[in-house]
């Protein structure tokens, strides 16, 4: 059994999750409802639960500046949202997981499986990362949270030369010579990394850049990286990579 919090503005909101904890995640025990960021930080403080789900798109206090406010943070926690895309990816970049309004009943039994699966609290660097990332205009993070087989991983932008798709994961190839499986698939990688400089060269790989030594011509060609490994590019992306690599070149 794990206890649980729910904060959200919505009353509605509350009531429809509340039921669909007691209906389909029995071993959730919610223990408080709250409809504000106040009464959310005093029922923690009060209760300690080991669960909250935190509505971000709150008034006067969003979900964010709430969790800002709370001094010591000892419980695992899951967003829900309305779909917001640069929320989505911030919290994406830090690997804390959420749930899209309205919430489906599959994936809110993965995210409580998840959860006490791993019965401690967020790691302090993924809410680092996550608040660094909410900063408008922002690109200056220098490491990202990544879910493994092992647990969380925190892995530094530039230590990665390139990313290969492994399925439903992702395979990076990083300057240390090691190989990190992750659990999160090119397309989820390409959108954490979009504000930095990784481009997609071919439908299963993803480049640093700043790591590529050479491109070699073909029909679309391939990248020799500087660890002297070779990267395939697809027909279909080289203008783009030529285009990013030639800042100025007219096709």
């Amino acid at each position: 059994m794990i206890t649980a919090i729910i904060i959200d503005d919505e009353p509605y909101c509350c009531e429809a999750l509340a039921t669909l904890l007691q209906i389909h995640c029995p071993e959730v025990k919610l223990i408080d409802t709250c409809n504000n960021a106040r009464m959310g930080i005093k029922a923690i403080e009060e209760t300690s639960p080991q669960l909250i789900f935190l509505d971000i798109e709150m008034p006067q206090v969003n979900g964010f500046q709430m969790l800002e406010q709370i001094k010591v943070i000892n419980f695992d926690l899951i967003f829900t949202t309305s779909y917001d895309q640069y929320a989505i990816k911030a919290i994406r970049t830090s690997a804390l997981d959420y749930l899209l309004k309205p919430i489906d009943r599959e994936e809110l039994q993965i995210a409580v499986r998840k959860a006490i699966a791993k019965l401690k609290s967020p790691l302090p660097q993924q809410l680092e990362i996550l608040f660094q990332k909410l900063v408008p205009g922002s690109n200056a993070l220098s490491k990202i949270a990544l879910p493994t087989m092992e647990g969380l991983q925190m892995v530094g932008i530039d230590s990665i030369l390139h990313i290969q798709s492994d399925s439903n994961y992702s395979v990076l190839f990083l300057k240390t010579k090691q190989k990190l499986i992750v659990s999160r698939t090119l397309k989820e990688m390409e959108e954490i990394l979009d504000d930095h400089s990784f481009a997609r060269v071919h439908n299963s790989h993803l480049v640093n850049l700043n790591e590529i030594e050479k491109y070699m011509k073909g029909e679309g060609g391939y990248l020799v990286m500087s660890d002297g490994s070779s990267v395939d590019v697809s027909r279909s992306r080289k203008e783009m990579l030529l285009t990013k690599l030639q800042p100025g070149r007219i096709s």
